[in-house]
């Protein structure tokens, strides 16, 4: 077994994404450290513009010429931000692939679906014969729940939920052991969001990939994660097992999150139910001390004077508020 089969599967080491813009730098990504190990499902959640959809497009190093990006990435413990292009190309989509948001548009309208899951396969075993890539596909569909037929389909001739499967099933064409999963079921009704997170934690029990799961829905990462990070304005200001987060948060605003969701059958939510004024800053200009202090309704004068660190607080939790510990 080599080193890196030993290590996580992913490692992210002091992570900075910065967009240059023509109304000045945005830091979209601040710090970050991140580990996802073999088996294991790790839900980042925050709201729109906290840094999620950048951090999962660093994995793969698909961030715009305008990003300026610091820090480490190690995939199979080789950094995908400096190996070569056609290292890169070899990891994308065999050792490490990607589940977008938005199948519809992420799917080639005009290609039946069976083609564009054979394209992947046929790019990294070229070797392959026609008969033997026609089979991978109707496995790949069948693993995600849909019958082998499906591959002769347009991507307009599916539901949103089979479109989504498709998407799960192309991001496995070359086997990986990493799979990157960017709010896939953000645009799907409750019942086909739960079918197919099924799948991917299905799919994560029974090929054991590790899985970085990107979401602004708390309580769907409560159900599929075992860890996750939360993220505010760039940074990772919580980390910890998903139902510790979920049910005990540290942070005021994984707290806010968590109670942004009704549990059933307490009155107490039902009837005055939590929220979160205000919008998250521009990361433009971000306010001083701790970003998430012109929000929280339990600041004090001590967090406006400095960002607080990411701390350990044991038993795997971590955050960044200096009041945390108080009563």
């Amino acid at each position: 077994m080599t080193e890196s089969e030993h290590g996580p599967l992913l490692s992210i080491e002091g992570l900075s994404v910065t967009y240059r813009t023509g109304a000045g730098e945005v830091p979209a990504v601040r710090e970050v450290d991140l580990t996802v190990g073999r088996g294991e499902i790790v839900g980042v959640a925050g709201e729109s513009g906290c840094g999620k959809s950048t951090l999962a497009s660093s994995v793969l190093r698909l961030q715009p010429p305008s990003a300026k990006v610091e820090g480490r990435v190690l995939v199979h413990g080789q950094d995908v931000l400096t190996m070569n292009w056609g290292d890169l190309r070899a990891l994308r989509w065999a050792g490490a692939s990607i589940v977008f948001q938005g199948a519809l548009h992420s799917l080639n309208p005009v290609q039946r679906v069976g083609r564009q899951l054979a394209e992947p396969i046929e790019l990294h075993e070229p070797a392959l014969a026609r008969g033997t890539v026609d089979g991978r596909i109707g496995e790949l569909l069948e693993q995600v729940g849909l019958p082998a037929e499906r591959a002769a389909s347009y991507p307009h001739q599916l539901s949103g939920g089979q479109r989504q499967r498709v998407m799960i099933a192309m991001a496995l064409a070359c086997r990986p052991d990493l799979v990157i999963a960017d709010e896939p079921t953000t645009a799907l009704d409750v019942m086909v969001q739960s079918q197919v997170l099924g799948v991917l934690s299905g799919l994560v029990a029974e090929l054991g990939v590790g899985m970085l799961f990107i979401s602004h829905d708390l309580s769907v990462l409560a159900d599929l994660c075992d860890r996750i990070a939360v993220m505010y304005a760039g940074r990772v200001v919580e980390m910890g097992a998903a139902d510790e987060i979920f049910t005990r948060p540290l942070h005021p605003y994984a707290a806010a999150l968590s109670a942004a969701f009704p549990r059933i059958g307490d009155p107490a939510a039902r009837y005055a139910p939590a929220g979160l004024g205000g919008d998250p800053p521009d990361l433009r200009s971000l306010p001083p001390g701790c970003s998430f202090a012109p929000r929280c309704t339990r600041v004090v004068e001590a967090c406006l004077a400095a960002e607080p660190p990411l701390e350990d607080h044991g038993a795997g939790r971590s955050a960044a508020c200096i009041r945390v510990g108080e009563s």
